[in-house]
């Protein structure tokens, strides 16, 4: 959603209703965690209000902890936090499937997978930053390729039931290669909203 047109946030919003798209990715920033600052609840709430897909809610803060009920309250489905924001991650996520909704984990590009080797079992989603977190638009990072790999066996080895999500930089070049390297959810934002079709741009990424 960082990358729709803000004026004319219903008409967008529309569209992803209209859509093959399954969820909508909402980012959140503080300018702490991340040098930028986007939107808070009051947006998530209105967007609720009209968006008939679940809201996948990337929470670039610090201290997530603190807004779990109030996301929960405001309509989110997956709440997703930062691996390097959260100094108690276990207790974290076990709170946000107790506020009823499905638990993500996210890792900066510098962060390896194995961060996660401890709590793979309990997470619903990790998402793959192949940009480093904070603005719309930036160049792939090739290593995510190798990451997604190394995290499928992760997650093959201990069982988990969790999804691999990638954000930043997805088009029409890098989307193939990280669906065939093991990726489940393709965030897209510049690549989709700025295209002259959106609806089929979104529908060529779910034909992956």
């Amino acid at each position: 959603m960082l990358s729709a047109d803000f004026c004319d946030l219903k008409s967008d919003i529309d569209m992803i209703n209209r859509s093959e798209a399954d969820w909508l990715h909402c980012d959140v920033m503080d300018g702490v965690f991340v040098p930028n600052i986007s939107f808070g609840f009051p947006v998530l709430q209105a967007l609720k209000g009209i968006c008939k897909k679940p809201l996948d809610a990337h929470f670039m803060i610090v201290k997530p902890e603190r807004y779990i009920d109030t996301a929960a309250k405001a309509g989110v489905s997956i709440m997703t936090v930062h691996q390097e924001a959260v100094l108690h991650l276990n207790r974290v996520v076990s709170q946000i499937h107790e506020a009823g909704m499905k638990a993500g984990v996210a890792l900066n590009p510098a962060t390896p997978v194995s961060a996660l080797e401890d709590i793979i079992e309990d997470v619903d989603m990790v998402l793959l930053m192949s940009v480093n977190p904070g603005f719309g638009g930036q160049k792939f990072i090739e290593n995510t390729i190798n990451k997604v790999r190394r995290l499928v066996k992760l997650i093959d080895q201990s069982q988990s039931k969790a999804i691999i999500e990638v954000d930043g930089g997805v088009n029409n070049e890098t989307a193939p290669r990280l669906v065939k390297a093991g990726v489940n959810a393709l965030v897209s934002g510049n690549y989709v909203f700025k295209s002259l079709n959106p609806e089929e741009v979104i529908k060529q990424l779910k034909s992956l």
